[in-house]
């Protein structure tokens, strides 16, 4: 090997030394919580919505003091949560959250934010994170709750004392709207379409209604044809009250019975079927048809204290160490 290659391969060598002695730098622990670690990587990962966040809104003079600040807080919560991963582990209480199970409550939340799931990827990544950032997020939340209601859940006591008085003093947000629970197939019309591109989709959508009067299942048909929110789950809504969907979609609901279904809708958006699936009405909701709302309600209030109380005796347990 003649000298010049030599040395170019050794100054390769050199760097890569350097790298990696920069990378180990870089990436070093911040936190030791019992038998885990936390990673300075982990750290800035998982904070970068946050930071994005203020980065984007914050004018304040003293924004670096609050991104300290916000991060200490933020490194207290990935310890409060991998305690109770901790705890979690623990054979007397082995819970364990299914992928399918993160998955469903994410649809769920999609589903409920009436858009699709690449217009939520795309909200997540204009905050800096992520569905991957997000799944895990639920996947905490859901281990945590499971872990309290198992630990918690024999400690908190909700009596019908305790319902009556707070449905007393809460009767305003039990005055009930006007609502219906809708499905929808909805073949969308596309940006400068054309008339005869139109008709052929009006056309598409009044053979749609020709199958749902033969007696064809609503919720297959709408999984195979309908192009808006909730298709994957028979093209359901959910509850709707005034103003909430345009117009001529508002209308026909209002005027369907449970378990009819409208013509095909034309509006600006395209042409849409919708069946009613049930109807509510307003007026003021008696304490027997609340009472598990208010009953859960108190038991969460309560269960976030226990659950305060709880981490604070955790914590005093366990070996914690924050490295600056």
């Amino acid at each position: 090997m003649n000298f010049c290659k030599k040395t170019i391969i050794l100054g390769l060598l050199a760097i890569l030394v350097n790298l990696t002695a920069e990378a180990a730098v870089i990436d070093r622990i911040v936190a030791v919580v019992n038998d885990d670690i936390i990673t300075l990587a982990d750290l800035n990962s998982g904070f970068e919505p946050f930071l994005k966040r203020i980065e984007d809104n914050y004018k304040g003079k003293d924004k670096d003091a609050l991104i300290i600040k916000t991060k200490e807080t933020y490194l207290n919560q990935m310890i409060d949560n991998l305690l109770i991963e901790q705890e979690a582990r623990k054979p007397e209480f082995r819970i364990v959250i299914r992928d399918e199970e993160v998955q469903q409550v994410v649809k769920d939340i999609i589903a409920k934010r009436n858009i699709t799931p690449e217009a939520f990827i795309q909200g997540l990544a204009r905050e800096g994170s992520s569905m991957e950032a997000f799944s895990n997020d639920i996947r905490q939340q859901m281990i945590r709750s499971r872990l309290l209601r198992l630990q918690l859940k024999k400690k908190v006591i909700v009596g019908d004392e305790e319902i009556g008085e707070y449905y007393n003093k809460h009767r305003e947000e039990y005055e009930g709207k006007e609502a219906v629970r809708i499905k929808q197939i909805i073949l969308l019309l596309p940006r400068g379409v054309d008339e005869q591109q139109k008709a052929n989709i009006r056309e598409q959508a009044r053979q749609i209604h020709q199958r749902l009067e033969a007696k064809e299942d609503f919720d297959m048909l709408a999984a195979k044809y309908s192009q808006g929110p909730g298709s994957e789950h028979g093209g359901d809504l959910g509850f709707i009250e005034r103003g909430m969907v345009i117009q001529e979609v508002e209308d026909a609901a209002f005027r369907l019975a449970p378990g009819q279904t409208s013509d095909v809708i034309e509006s600006a958006t395209g042409f849409h079927i919708i069946k009613a699936v049930d109807k509510r009405g307003a007026g003021l909701k008696p304490i027997a048809a609340v009472r598990e709302e208010i009953k859960l309600k108190l038991e969460d209030e309560k269960m976030e204290k226990k659950y305060n109380e709880w981490m604070a005796e955790i914590r005093k347990k366990a070996h914690i160490e924050i490295r600056k």
